[in-house]
């Protein structure tokens, strides 16, 4: 796998030689991508002792589907919050950052590299595109990993139940993150179902497995249009706080991709 400042194929000499300070960072970000392109990740990835002995950036830093959004939290300015504050954050993948920003004229098959990324539309644009993280406005980093992270402990046990067919009924409830954002989490309770599709099927309503979902709210004023997001591995415990894990292959970074992206193309205007 080429390095980051390798990944445009097909830019134009426009940007500089990096100093020596960047080298951990681009050193960094070439290792998360080379892993990216392992068939590593993972859809359900409960841990068998839900106890971490560390802070919750620690955990981030020790897990390795993770430990890109470790380096986004100190670019952001959040290192304090996730060691000291009792927090619940809801992690996105190092898949959905390498998602956001993408390769230019990607013609392969790997699904991680594909679609309209920030490196292809920066490039569209005529606009510098991103070699390292840290080409990415710190600020514009910590906006959208607030939006994950929420005070307090919360395991699935806290949260109310939500059936997405009857919110009249079973309907969730609205939390605020860090940065004021509004998100509806609950459980789902999926049916007990035996023999499913035969003449001898039975289904037992709500007595099945429990799964936990974040739903963004973009809008307070639109309250039914939802961003929602299941959780693949929930309930991993570091000393100060909870992290769920969301399942990147249902949502990618910030919960509207596109959002982010038109962020960084304004920040580099």
């Amino acid at each position: 796998m080429k390095k980051i400042f390798e990944i445009m194929e097909h830019t134009t000499k426009r940007y500089t030689r990096w100093p020596l300070t960047a080298l951990p960072l681009l050193v960094g970000l070439a290792c998360f991508f080379s892993s990216c392109e392992r068939d590593d990740y993972y859809v359900d990835g409960g841990r068998a002792n839900p106890v971490f002995d560390g802070t919750v950036l620690d955990y981030l830093d020790a897990t390795s589907q993770l430990d890109t959004i470790g380096q986004l939290v100190r670019l952001a300015g959040l290192e304090e919050n996730f060691i000291a504050d009792e927090l619940t954050f809801f992690s996105p993948s190092d898949v959905n950052i390498k998602q956001l920003i993408g390769r230019i004229n990607y013609q392969g098959s790997d699904p991680g590299w594909q679609g309209n990324g920030a490196n292809q539309q920066l490039y569209n644009l005529g606009l510098d595109t991103i070699q390292t993280l840290a080409d990415v406005d710190s600020a514009i980093w910590r906006k959208y990993l607030e939006r994950y992270m929420f005070r307090g402990k919360h395991k699935l046990s806290d949260y109310p139940q939500i059936d997405f067919s009857v919110l009249n009924t079973f309907g969730g409830q609205n939390y605020y993150a860090y940065n004021n954002t509004v998100s509806n989490i609950g459980v789902v309770f999926h049916d007990a179902v035996n023999d499913e599709g035969k003449p001898t099927e039975s289904r037992l309503k709500y007595m099945g497995y429990r799964q936990l979902y974040i739903s963004f709210i973009p809008n307070v004023s639109i309250p039914e249009f939802w961003y929602d997001t299941p959780v693949a591995s929930s309930d991993i415990q570091p000393r100060n706080g909870v992290v769920h894990v969301l399942d990147f292959t249902s949502r990618r970074f910030g919960f509207d991709q596109q959002e982010v992206i038109d962020d960084i193309i304004q920040s580099k205007r």
